[in-house]
């Protein structure tokens, strides 16, 4: 791992302190090839975004949300435009009544200020105050419900390319027959296959694209016009009315939430 922000033990071992933290500002792009270790991390984000790559997800942590990545996920991460944020590394036993699989998560005021205490912390043993913050952090990761900040890529070859071609080109509003011309496939063949690798309708899979594309546009303060003429709105009214909808709050003032 490169660029680490914790001493190499404290996210590679599960000896010492079962939780140790740490927090990072940066003023320019923040990039970490994939990698994997042995402690669970719970990455939350305070100014700026994050994107995440996990398998064949990929994900998102804005202002005020969080990730939880379970111990051995190989990950990737890329920041955009200024960022700071906190991580916080959980030995593997302590993981044991945290969610298996990544999640997305809303970071409350609490989950916030313990994981900040818990950056101050030397990263030896936790005496029993620490031990008791540390304890509200795994509580808070426990019960959180997830949010729908991540995309999962389909495993069918032909869907694949249908999902590198949006990718590639956002803005692309091919109906589902069309595509499905395209790929080669059935449209009834893509509406099944596409529910069935991702979860997913196709419209939905590529409004959530879009979404986590305008998050990080939006980080890197590309102004909203030009985010709705990217993603392919027909005019910026359309953009916000879908952004409030699945954010709770519009495009101008999510990142400050």
């Amino acid at each position: 791992m490169e660029d680490l922000i914790i001493r190499p033990e404290l996210v590679l071992s599960s000896d010492g302190p079962f939780l140790a933290a740490a927090e990072l500002s940066r003023s320019s792009v923040r990039i970490t090839p994939a990698h994997s270790h042995s402690r669970g991390q719970l990455m939350g984000a305070l100014h700026g975004l994050v994107s995440i790559g996990l398998d064949r997800q990929q994900w998102v942590v804005p202002a005020v949300h969080a990730i939880w990545i379970p111990p051995h996920w190989t990950h990737s991460l890329r920041s955009f435009g200024p960022f700071a944020g906190w991580s916080v590394f959980i030995a593997e036993h302590a993981c044991v009544d945290l969610p298996s699989e990544p999640r997305s998560i809303r970071a409350t005021p609490l989950l916030r200020e313990a994981a900040r205490r818990a950056a101050t912390w030397p990263g030896t043993e936790l005496n029993a105050a620490q031990t008791r913050i540390a304890r509200i952090i795994l509580d808070e990761v426990a019960h959180a419900k997830p949010e729908a900040l991540g995309l999962i890529q389909p495993v069918d070859a032909r869907l694949q390319r249908i999902a590198n071609a949006l990718a590639a080109n956002l803005a692309d509003n091919r109906s589902l027959e069309e595509w499905a011309r395209w790929a080669g496939l059935s449209p009834r063949s893509l509406s099944r296959h596409f529910a069935r690798d991702t979860g997913m309708t196709f419209a939905h899979w590529r409004q959530q694209a879009r979404l986590l594309r305008a998050l990080e546009l939006i980080a890197d303060k590309v102004p909203v016009t030009h985010i709705a003429f990217e993603l392919g709105y027909e005019n910026v009214s359309a953009f916000i009315d879908m952004f409030r909808r699945a954010m709770g709050t519009t495009p101008g003032r999510y990142l400050g939430g």
